[in-house]
């Protein structure tokens, strides 16, 4: 069942902050939220969901899911192919992290993130790809150069 658009905005923070606190576990450091990161020349800053303090691990967080009638959210990708485009500007060797909330639908046979992972991976270049379930365990569906 999809949120409604009131209830958009929580739910999407609640999810970056499951994320805020797995991430913190799984690397041991702080994630700060909504860390401002200048990108591009001149250079402009760009909130990114998740950043560590020294800015080498930058993470964006995604709480979208198949629509009712089990189809592709195909304006809900292009926003991930926006974070996609906006990591593309983060210094090399920087971990950049694409986590998605893990969305499974009775009449496929993969996640949001695996179908995004299939179609769009040629876009990801050093971009890993987590899938996070609701119980917080991570699923690492493409790990990125940096990983």
């Amino acid at each position: 069942m999809a949120n409604a658009n009131s209830e958009n905005r929580r739910v999407g923070r609640k999810f970056q902050e499951l994320v805020q606190m797995i991430l913190k576990e799984k690397y041991n450091t702080y994630f700060e939220q909504e860390a401002a990161i200048p990108i591009g020349r001149p250079p402009k800053d760009h909130k990114f969901d998740l950043a560590n303090t020294d800015r080498s691990i930058v993470a964006e967080c995604k709480c979208y899911k198949w629509t009712e009638s089990e189809n592709v959210p195909s304006a809900k990708l292009m926003g991930l192919n926006e974070a996609v485009f906006y990591f593309g500007f983060l210094p090399d060797g920087t971990k950049k992290i694409l986590c998605m909330k893990k969305a499974v639908s009775p009449g496929k046979s993969e996640t949001l993130a695996e179908y995004y992972v299939r179609v769009y991976g040629h876009l990801l270049r050093d971009i890993s790809v987590f899938e996070i379930s609701d119980e917080g365990t991570i699923k690492v569906i493409r790990s990125g150069a940096a990983e």
